[in-house]
């Protein structure tokens, strides 16, 4: 046993004197069967909290990477859009550049205004034109045009120091130092300008939200039932609040005639339109004015004597073939007589014109420009190119031809006479002469249903047919209801008649009537004509359809 002992504590110090006792990763781990294992995830939570590190360097990177990322599709995005929506205003602007043409010279902004203003009123689309839209972006093209550090250089006014009259306005000014499509540009302003103070007219503002709204919708003591506000529509100003919202249509329309640089012809279109405009405010004494100063100024290139009678105005044969300008005027004014009841003045005045109508060449005039088919290369550089000013329409100085518009102008000189002789003492006469119309009116229309560039012959066309057809079933009924009414009393009286029996037969054969059989005729014509009346413009091709604003 002794010797045991020894043995074991001369290797115990061997063992501690040899190098393997250095090894500091040998280690005795002591096992028992009945001992839990000591693992991280097996051992009891402490209710020390850990520190655990979240924000490590690999978290950082990746997060500065997704930040980086997010705003570069961002970026691409919204530069996507903003490209597509740029692309699509451009392309917006060439079509109504191409519909609504406006003067090179001008500068970029007022050539948007002014297609952004005329073209508001000529959307078929929408249900109700915004005039206010549309007066308000027509002045921002008036003040660009009319000053001189922008697109009015060389305006000058008419007189100095004067240029506000008050109950007349700002007078014109004086644009003859510029050019011919400056100043059709700045005109077509003007007349849009007038047109829509014309749809405004009797409109306030309230001055303290800017708001426009009829004269009849006003809270105050002058209005003491207002009408209701439309749904949705702001709440009704009050009286001490409002004032004038824009200057009267008058105010403008005598700008313009006052304005030294525009045709006899521009001047009388605004001379007619402001006189229909007092037609329209029951002014007949301010209408009648304004027709003669069309007339006046239609017949002041003229030498004397004038081609027509200054009495009953009826145009003289032996005077030849007279101007559009007088043919114009003559017809306005003669229609205006027929509105106020004086058929009898108006009568004489409608048959000269139709006659002197009847007498105009068949045939335009020879043109001095060559018309030559145009070749690849230039119609490749049209396509690119902005597409060019149209040219000035005619002065109306020199007599027109009978083309398609002027026909159908013609079928409604044959309507004027209709209606006056109905309405006077020959009703079977008018009846005939609304007929005759209707026939000429409808074959011109079939002519140039699908003629490119006549939307004006089409639309007189349009307006002549359904104008007659609606006279001739009017006449027709009225005839036909006053049959019915004869026919009626005379059966009456032969009810007691002995000879009633033998005339039954008779009655029964015409039972209908001339005008019952009338108006089946116009109901016939109508049904024909239907499809005409609604299909009356061409259809657009793809490309305009798809950036059609």
């Amino acid at each position: 046993m002794l010797q045991q002992k020894i043995i074991r504590r001369l290797l115990a110090q061997r063992a501690s004197r040899s190098p393997m006792a250095s090894r500091t990763f040998i280690h005795h781990i002591t096992y028992t069967p009945n001992s839990r294992p000591q693992l991280p995830f097996l051992s009891t939570p402490s209710k020390k909290p850990v520190q655990a590190r979240y924000l490590t360097t690999e978290t950082k990177k990746w997060i500065k990477h997704e930040v980086l990322l997010g705003f570069r599709y961002t970026f691409v995005l919204w530069g996507v859009i903003l490209g597509v929506l740029v692309i699509y205003w451009s392309v917006n602007q060439e079509v109504l550049e191409r519909k609504f043409p406006s003067p090179h010279e001008w500068s970029f902004l007022t050539r948007v205004y002014f297609r952004g203003a005329i073209q508001e009123p000529n959307r078929p689309e929408l249900l109700r034109v915004d005039w206010v839209r549309v007066i308000d972006t027509a002045l921002k093209t008036l003040r660009r045009l009319e000053d001189p550090n922008v697109d009015g250089a060389d305006v000058k006014e008419l007189v100095e120091g004067s240029v506000y009259i008050d109950g007349v306005g700002k007078l014109g000014l004086d644009i003859t130092a510029k050019s011919e499509e400056w100043r059709r540009g700045y005109y077509e302003t003007l007349m849009l300008t007038a047109r829509a103070a014309e749809q405004l007219d009797g409109h306030v503002v309230d001055k303290i939200r800017r708001y426009v709204f009829p004269a009849d919708m006003v809270l105050g003591p002058s209005n003491p039932h207002p009408k209701p506000i439309p749904l949705g529509a702001p709440s009704a100003p009050k009286e001490e609040d409002c004032e004038p919202a824009y200057e009267p249509a008058e105010n403008w329309y005598l700008r313009i005639l006052t304005t030294k640089g525009f045709n006899s012809k521009q001047k009388m279109d605004a001379a007619l339109a402001y006189a229909s405009f007092m037609d329209f405010k029951k002014m007949p004494d301010a209408a009648e004015s304004m027709y003669r100063w069309a007339l006046a100024i239609a017949t002041e290139d003229l030498p004397e004597p004038l081609p027509y009678d200054p009495e009953t105005l009826a145009l003289d044969e032996k005077a030849g073939n007279p101007s559009a300008n007088l043919i114009t005027a003559l017809t306005a004014f003669a229609t205006h007589m027929a509105s106020a009841g004086d058929v009898s003045a108006a009568l004489p005045i409608f048959a000269s014109v139709l006659k002197a109508r009847r007498n105009l060449p068949d045939h335009p005039p020879p043109s001095k420009r060559s018309i030559s088919r145009p070749s690849l290369y230039q119609t490749i550089l049209k396509f690119i190119q902005p597409p060019a000013y149209p040219p000035p329409p005619p002065d109306g100085t020199s007599p027109p031809w009978r083309d398609p518009q002027e026909l159908c102008e013609e079928a409604g000189l044959g309507l004027y006479i209709g209606e006056i002789l109905f309405a006077t003492r020959d009703q079977e006469g008018g009846i005939a002469w609304t007929r005759e119309a209707v026939d000429g009116a409808e074959e011109q229309l079939r002519d140039v249903i699908d003629e490119k560039g006549a939307d004006a012959a089409r639309k007189t066309c349009k307006e002549c047919l359904s104008t007659g057809l609606y006279n001739w079933s009017t006449m027709a009924a009225k005839l036909a209801q006053e049959e019915a009414a004869r026919k009626e009393a005379e059966k009456e009286k032969k009810a007691g008649s002995r000879f009633a029996l033998w005339s039954k037969a008779k009655e029964e054969e015409a039972e209908g009537g001339r005008w019952v059989a009338e108006e089946g005729v116009v109901r016939e014509r109508i049904r024909r004509t239907r499809g005409l009346l609604e299909e009356t413009t061409p259809q657009e091709n793809f490309l305009t359809a798809l950036f059609k604003v």
